[in-house]
């Protein structure tokens, strides 16, 4: 029943379609959902609470649904959407918030320049399916450190008693846990191809989630496929896919450029 699914992406509305696939069939879900009518997407709307109930379905005892979701500006005050939505799949569809990163981006003053702070972040929350991820492996999204192979004097923690621990001496690794603001750069990320698309996230953010959170030969699906980001990353990391996209347009969009990056000839089913 999931093999017709696999490296497709079906040209119908998400929730339509995961109600399609089998109960806990998916290993990750990689995603940037249309939220607040920033974007016209063409003209199509979704309800993110019925979304976050099918993704619960799907995904495997273990798995992780990572989303990439900012909040509109009205009148002055946030939209709240971001918030109500990780609430929302953590009260009502079942999730546990593993974590909620912080993308960051180099924002534009835009209309708001005089009146409000630039936007440079967007959140990640990252949900989890039951009580621990099946798949996680951090050490592909390690970054540099500074002061690698330096001996210093530190580690004076203050523990939850109230006590200091005694510093000592610590030597520096080569590289570190980025933590939970991963920053990305959108310059100059990806090709034309890619931005006809009104709203795409950067090509390295889908491809660090895949290796953290999904195992080799695993399956994830993106219930916005959009440009198909999420796609070519699962196949450059030898991960399978499955992708739903209401606008056949874009279907098309994200198709082309499976096939220029990752080299998967596809059709829109």
């Amino acid at each position: 029943m999931l093999k017709k699914w696999i490296n497709t992406i079906q040209n119908i509305d998400c929730v339509e379609g995961m109600k399609k696939l089998p109960d806990n069939s998916v290993d990750l879900i990689v995603t940037s959902p249309p939220y607040d009518g920033i974007r016209k997407y063409n003209g199509f709307t979704l309800e993110l609470s019925a979304v976050g109930k099918e993704s619960f379905r799907v995904l495997k005892d273990g798995g992780i649904a990572v989303m990439v979701i900012q909040d509109q500006t009205v009148s002055f005050a946030k939209s709240l959407t971001s918030f109500r939505t990780i609430i929302d799949w953590c009260d009502n569809a079942g999730f546990r918030l593993f974590e909620c990163c912080l993308y960051r981006k180099h924002g534009t003053d835009g209309a708001w320049y005089s009146k409000r702070f630039r936007v440079d972040h967007e959140y990640i929350p990252i949900f989890l399916k039951g009580e621990r991820p099946k798949y996680f492996d951090k050490e592909p999204l390690k970054i540099p450190s500074k002061w690698a192979g330096v001996t210093m004097t530190g580690g004076a923690t203050r523990c939850t008693n109230g006590k200091t621990l005694n510093s000592r001496p610590i030597t520096i690794n080569p590289k570190k846990c980025r933590g939970t603001v991963w920053e990305y750069l959108t310059c100059g990320d990806g090709d034309r191809l890619k931005h006809q698309h009104p709203a795409t996230f950067p090509d390295k953010l889908p491809y660090d989630v895949i290796q953290c959170f999904c195992p080799e030969n695993g399956i994830v699906l993106d219930p916005f496929m959009g440009s198909g980001t999420t796609a070519i990353s699962a196949v450059k990391l030898n991960r399978k896919f499955i992708g739903f996209e209401i606008s056949k347009e874009y279907c098309e969009l994200a198709n082309k450029r499976i096939e220029k990056e990752a080299g998967l000839l596809l059709s829109v089913k």
